[in-house]
């Protein structure tokens, strides 16, 4: 018995509504040709919908809908999932099927005008999207919202999900601790938001203004379009999140195996007080203009330290002055030090070697 083969027609469809959908918006188009499925703008193509047009174009019935012979049926859905659903509507050739149609393409066009005005010069300066040309800044652009805050309001909550990038257009945002004190300021030009859009977790701190601010809003679904259009703002989000977790990091007293940074950020003695008071073992390398330097932790105690000729204390009190430089912490210490005992009282040799510095300035 021969199986007859199924026959695909080709058909472009219109996404005209969406219900919580993760994935696709009203506008999006669906296209079928020869016997494969695209969409608009590189999204990924969901298999319930891949499901639900794959029965369209191949039923007589509905095929009849948008056909040059007339009939009913011309609006879908995708039959919908855990998440959400989306409807959506044939698109003639040359004219939409419906009168919504032409009304929703019409609405989304001024949208976009809106937007470009709204948005574009400012986005443009932003060194985030300095990368991206004008069409694909204009791509974007498109799917922001604007919303305007009063001072003092928390804009994000910890241990919220995450639901939308926010770009900071005017003013400036506070990271609230715990405890109610702040961690760090994101003004004009920065983002937030985003660590939970990439993580999936719950925000880990919460954000309030500290001025009136206006911020860009792109919701999760758009973040993740945009991340896999554009891989060049994935870049510059990576390098962004590395730089201010560490910042954050050191400005809420804890430090991690490869933490690394800038003395002009965190000057020697707030690094060593650091590492001591949360206990750490292991080893701080220093690049320096003068050469290299180690200083070597046991349970928060420096144990040893050399820096030029010097060695442990008189290391410490010269590394106490350096005010340039690249640092990094790392676990782990040589067999050789693991042993020692602390080379003295930490409090006394900061204090030390702090006094040593204001004589000197004398």
């Amino acid at each position: 018995m021969k199986i007859q083969k199924k026959k695909f027609r080709n058909a472009i469809f219109l996404v005209t509504d969406e219900r919580a959908c993760p994935i696709y918006n009203p506008g999006d188009e669906l296209k079928v040709e020869q016997l494969s499925l695209t969409v608009t703008g590189y999204k990924p193509v969901c298999l319930f919908l891949s499901e639900a047009i794959s029965q369209i174009t191949t039923s007589k019935e509905n095929f009849a809908g948008y056909s040059k012979f007339g009939g009913q049926k011309s609006r879908f859905d995708c039959g919908g999932c855990d998440a959400g659903l989306i409807r959506f509507e044939f698109k003639k050739e040359k004219e939409y099927a419906t009168l919504q149609m032409k009304l929703l393409t019409e609405a989304e066009e001024r949208r976009k005008r809106q937007h470009l005005n709204k948005f574009f010069g400012v986005l443009r300066g932003l060194d985030m999207f300095e990368a991206l040309d004008d069409d694909a800044l204009s791509d974007l652009t498109v799917l922001l919202d604007l919303k305007s805050f009063p001072i003092d309001k928390v804009i994000i909550k910890k241990g919220d999900p995450g639901t939308h990038l926010y770009i900071v257009l005017q003013g400036k945002v506070a990271v609230m601790a715990s405890d109610g004190s702040r961690i760090a300021e994101i003004g004009v030009g920065e983002v937030f938001g985003e660590m939970s859009l990439l993580s999936g977790e719950p925000v880990s701190s919460s954000i309030y203004t500290i001025s009136p601010t206006q911020v860009a809003l792109l919701s999760m679904k758009n973040f993740k379009h945009v991340l896999r259009k554009y891989p060049l703002l994935q870049l510059f989000l990576l390098r962004m999140l590395v730089d201010r977790a560490q910042k954050m990091t050191l400005k809420s007293g804890n430090i991690a195996s490869g933490m690394t940074g800038e003395l002009e950020e965190v000057a020697p003695v707030d690094l060593f007080q650091l590492i001591n008071s949360s206990q750490k073992s292991g080893t701080i390398e220093l690049n320096l203009d003068t050469g290299k330097a180690m200083v070597f932790f046991v349970d928060g105690e420096i144990v040893h330290a050399r820096y030029l000729d010097h060695r442990d204390n008189e290391a410490v009190f010269a590394l106490l002055s350096v005010k340039k430089g690249h640092f990094s912490f790392a676990k782990g210490l040589p067999n050789e030090v693991k042993s020692r005992d602390p080379i003295g009282g930490f409090m006394g040799m900061m204090m030390e070697g702090l006094q040593r510095i204001d004589e000197e300035g004398e």
